[in-house]
């Protein structure tokens, strides 16, 4: 254990905290749309760092480095993917995201949005996003979580049970108490963190770390299966989940102006790309210098093992703590837009029916946070749950495949209509999560058929069933028209 590591998690730690108390009371008499989208007055580099920040959890840092330092370029297409999913919805999803979602009620979250977006009484849209929602986000938040655990227990020496319950109160303390002004500023300075961890690493590891004898190295072909279309459509199929990330393309709908959300896109696109990037290089460079261990690849640990042989103990600190940064960034947007999807979508329009004032559905939205993180941590403590890498696979495919088609068929067809949109949800999840019990072994991610089946489903049923109204075509077409 280094003391200087420690010391410098727990300064880390209370800026966080300290962020969502500064939030807490500056917001304290804001509603509904303060605590669960800023108000819409993100700015350029927060909303981009944020969304960054928000997609990439632990599992950039400590999955995607060590499944390349273990199997090779065959895992290179999943940050090629990335770069290319995120990129594309910036440039073409968010703009009409953003102005769709103001014209459509002014909707605050991606339920009400879809509802929003056909006019429709019927709160079954909202009911069934909710219900995903809250299933995916506890498995997804479940990761950072334990991600957080192995990091202290790597570090500290702490056991990662104790970690786990501590990385769970802190995440939780800002997010209950700042809402989503608090979420977005701790991302935007996390964002810094994990970018400037993920440039030194690898650029100091190449200057120091000595190459290995070939005998000590990972061993097998580096470029194993990496031409095969398994390999090739797995790893390029994770961009399609940037079309239905609910916690990252709600940063669109907080940007203040188009204006705004044109640059954010060139901030966000550029921030991702290096991330990804630069996690391919870890993992490479990784293989030819760091001798591999049983526990160093089950506990994902590359890019941990790589800080730590290189910089001294005041660095090595600052460093990690971007895995820290990594983690709570996504835990806590996720713990928002879970909570968000509930208090807005289920608590207010059907069990209190119109009737929740603002500082209710506030408290209601906090109960919810508690609850998922709960139900996050009870997930990461269960030795069984799996790696960090496979979580986060399992919640990004059913995110992407239940969401993704139905959103850019609301934003980019006319024609889409409210019977279209449930049974793209409906069938992209099932699919998606039967795909996982009886056909994982098939070495195809589960996204991909997921997603062409919610995109089928969506547009067959939209075509079988009526047309929207005339109102509803309307309502579009002057979406489109607007200018911000």
């Amino acid at each position: 254990m280094q003391f200087q590591e420690v010391i410098v998690f727990a300064i880390y730690l209370a800026f966080m905290l300290g962020i969502g108390i500064y939030f807490f009371i500056k917001d304290r008499n804001g509603g509904e749309k303060t605590y669960f989208l800023g108000n819409r007055q993100m700015g350029a580099w927060v909303a981009a760092l944020s969304a960054g920040a928000s997609d990439m959890s632990a599992w950039v840092l400590m999955g995607l480095p060590t499944a390349i330092y273990a199997a090779g370029m065959c895992e290179v297409w999943c940050p090629l993917g990335l770069a290319i999913g995120y990129s594309l919805s910036w440039i073409f999803q968010a703009p009409r995201l953003r102005k769709f979602s103001v014209v459509y009620g002014d909707a605050i979250t991606i339920p009400q949005f879809l509802t929003n977006r056909f006019l429709s009484k019927s709160k079954a849209l909202q009911i069934i996003c909710a219900i995903v929602f809250l299933l995916a986000y506890t498995i997804y938040s479940a990761s950072s979580i334990k991600a957080c655990g192995t990091l202290f227990n790597t570090v500290t020496g702490m056991k990662a049970t104790s970690a786990m319950y501590l990385a769970g109160v802190v995440i939780v303390g800002y997010t209950f108490l700042g809402g989503f002004s608090a979420v977005c500023w701790t991302d935007f300075f996390q964002g810094l963190l994990i970018l400037g961890a993920m440039l030194f690493a690898p650029l100091f590891a190449c200057f120091t770390l000595k190459p290995l004898d070939p005998a000590l190295a990972v061993q097998g072909d580096l470029w194993a299966n990496a031409w095969h279309w398994k390999s090739i459509a797995s790893g390029l199929g994770w961009g399609l989940g940037y079309f239905g990330m609910p916690h990252i393309i709600i940063r669109f709908m907080s940007i203040k102006s188009q204006a705004e959300l044109r640059k954010s896109s060139i901030i966000g696109i550029g921030w991702t790309v290096l991330i990804v990037v630069f996690a391919a290089l870890i993992g490479i460079i990784g293989r030819n210098t760091i001798a591999p261990t049983e526990e160093l690849v089950k506990g994902e640990l590359i890019f941990i093992q790589m800080v730590r042989s290189i910089f001294p103990a005041l660095i090595s600190g600052v460093l990690l703590s971007a895995v820290l940064a990594a983690s709570m960034s996504t835990a806590d947007s996720q713990l928002l837009a879970a909570s968000s999807a509930f208090a807005s979508d289920v608590y207010k329009p059907l069990i209190r029916k119109g009737e929740a004032n603002d500082a209710e559905l506030l408290w209601v939205g906090r109960f919810i946070v508690l609850i998922v993180a709960l139900l996050a941590l009870i997930i990461a403590l269960n030795p069984n749950a799996g790696s960090i890498m496979s979580l986060v696979s399992n919640a990004w495919g059913v995110f992407g495949a239940a969401f993704g088609p139905t959103i850019l068929l609301c934003l980019f067809w006319k024609r889409f209509n409210f019977q279209g949109a449930i049974a793209g949800i409906v069938v992209g999840a099932l699919v998606d999560i039967l795909w996982i019990v009886f056909c994982k072994s098939f070495g195809l991610y589960e996204i991909i058929p997921g997603f062409a089946a919610g995109c089928i489903a969506a547009v067959v049923v939209t075509l079988a069933t009526p047309a929207p109204t005339t109102e509803v075509t309307s309502l579009y077409v002057k979406a489109i028209d607007t200018r911000d």
